[in-house]
């Protein structure tokens, strides 16, 4: 069985550092975008198992990457995890607006994400 693939679209290295160091020991395959258009086109040249999407992009919001991705048949059904720094009273119904399976604030605990994708994509 092959290993199931995560997208993560973040505009922040960092961010995407810790998250390639956590997913480094798992099994999961990591692919990586850094803005809203990127993370869409990447997404529907090959759906992922699961997306990570942040809310602050450039280019595109990664609410509006996410209506997108929910619209198109490729991705209809592909789970998004959405992530934000700006965790705002209303935030997380904004997220859910939008189609988002999940909802994570920053600053997270990587233990935390890590729970949350097993959660939604068992790793085996």
């Amino acid at each position: 069985m092959s290993p199931k693939t995560i997208l993560y679209v973040e505009d922040n290295e960092y961010n995407r550092k810790i998250v390639r160091q956590l997913l480094s020991k798992t099994a999961y395959r990591l692919r990586e975008a850094i803005d809203g258009e990127n993370g869409i086109q990447t997404a529907l040249a090959d759906p992922p198992d699961l997306i990570l999407m942040d809310i602050q992009l450039p280019k595109m919001s990664g609410l509006e990457a996410t209506r997108k991705l929910r619209a198109d048949s490729r991705t209809a059904a592909v789970p998004i995890i959405v992530i934000t720094s700006f965790a705002l009273g209303g935030d997380d119904q904004k997220a859910k607006d939008a189609g988002a399976t999940a909802y994570l604030a920053k600053p997270y605990s990587p233990r935390d994400l890590l729970a949350k994708i097993r959660e939604i994509l068992p790793e085996g």
